[in-house]
């Protein structure tokens, strides 16, 4: 049987609760980051949860010697947020994965067109072998965006196995892009979404997440 891309939508109320904040068109701009932020954390909390190669040592604590598990240091992790949007999760993810290095990919939408060009590449030349790489992609909807970065990060020989995305909305057509390119991807999202809409947008969605983040 071909592999199939996994698609993670867990279950926890805090994801629940700022999602519905998050969704609500009278949230101010400041709170509406804050939703953000926390479903960045909890995501990347969910993503990571049984994902990270940890090793067995031995610590000191303060009355004696134990027995630990610790995450193994030598794995690099790689965080890459597609701008704009994507930094309104960056907060809550580094709070997690404070030691991973972050490379930012700027893409933007032609709103006629619905196409997307690159206007920021900070990616390495080449990912180190083993490399844990998660995208934060806030919204997956045509899927033009995130198959973009796809390939970006395919370019330099990053393990796609070892490739996460998180997103707070995902609508099908992009998991069916993801699905038929890449199926050996995981997918972690607060919610799928019914569809889009003939501008692009997910219905009901959140709106521009870039937009009502930064105010603009």
């Amino acid at each position: 049987m071909p592999p199939q891309l996994r698609v993670y939508v867990p279950d926890h109320p805090l994801i629940k609760h700022w999602l519905g904040v998050a969704r609500d068109v009278n949230t101010p701009g400041v709170l509406f980051k804050t939703a953000m932020s926390e479903l960045g954390r909890w995501l990347t909390y969910e993503a990571t949860r049984y994902w990270f190669p940890t090793l067995e040592t031995t610590v000191n604590s303060p009355l004696a010697p134990c027995n630990a598990t610790l995450i193994n240091p030598e794995i690099p992790i790689a965080v890459i947020p597609i701008l704009r949007a994507g930094l309104s999760l960056l907060d809550g993810a580094q709070t997690l994965l404070p030691v991973a290095s972050i490379y930012h990919l700027g893409l933007v939408r032609d709103e006629e067109t619905l196409e997307n060009t690159c206007y920021l590449n900070k990616l390495p030349e080449k990912f180190a072998p083993n490399t844990q790489i998660i995208i934060l992609e806030p919204m997956l909807a045509t899927g033009g965006s995130i198959m973009t970065a796809m390939q970006e990060i395919a370019q330099r020989e990053a393990d796609i196995s070892l490739v996460r995305i998180i997103s707070v909305v995902a609508a099908p057509p992009a998991l069916q892009q993801l699905n038929t390119h890449y199926p050996n991807l995981n997918v972690y999202t607060a919610i799928i979404d019914e569809g889009i809409n003939e501008q692009g947008y997910i219905v009901p969605g959140l709106g521009d997440a870039g937009d009502r983040a930064f105010g603009t």
